[in-house]
């Protein structure tokens, strides 16, 4: 093809993206391979820990080492101490995460997060946070306890349950019960929170 003068145009070698292509292209297929090999490991990872939870008892995993993302289903009861860790919004909404002590069946209590609740209108006001008292199964992910990265908590503890806090290092559940694991449980779904997700007016 040629231009509007006439002249005929030529392709000229460009030594730079050839040079471009030779190094980054290589790289990017080899990162690429690298994500789908973890991502392999980590469904490996999950098929083995979804085993075991289904072959292990509640003490042998607390003996092995809770680690976080591990998926967990226990049978047991909800404690009457409850924690509710504040400045958790939802939806533009003010509210709390609930953190509840469970009593499994077998080997250690450990604490289970309950999900989010709405907070009352007025800030004095705490919300009802019922715990059933039949024996029952729970199932979710452990977790970390959630602590600040940098700041303690300054807020004066509370005497009466439930108490708000700012946030659950493990040392203060250990100072109410002893034996507790390193790690919580966050459950799976709403369906076993028990109780209502938002207050009425």
């Amino acid at each position: 093809m040629s231009d509007p003068q006439g002249r005929a145009r030529h392709w000229h070698f460009d030594w730079r993206l050839m040079l471009f292509s030779g190094v980054f292209l290589p790289l990017l297929i080899g990162l690429g391979l690298w994500q789908l090999d973890r991502a392999g490991q980590k469904q490996e990872l999950l098929t083995q820990w979804q085993q075991q939870a289904l072959d292990l008892r509640w003490p042998e995993l607390v003996g092995r080492g809770l680690d976080s993302g591990r998926p967990v289903t226990l049978r047991g009861r909800f404690g009457d101490h409850s924690w509710l860790l504040d400045n958790r919004t939802r939806d533009g909404m003010p509210g709390y995460e609930v953190l509840t002590l469970f009593f499994p069946l077998q080997g250690p209590p450990v604490v289970v997060n309950r999900g989010w609740i709405q907070a009352p209108r007025h800030r004095d006001e705490l919300p009802r946070v019922p715990s059933p008292e039949d024996v029952l199964e729970v199932s979710g992910r452990i977790s970390e306890y959630p602590e600040p990265p940098v700041l303690n908590d300054q807020t004066p503890p509370e005497t009466s349950w439930p108490r708000r806090v700012q946030s659950l290092p493990r040392a203060v559940v250990a100072d109410e019960i002893t034996d507790i694991p390193e790690a919580i449980i966050r459950l799976a779904g709403s369906d076993q929170r028990c109780f209502p997700r938002r207050l009425g007016a």
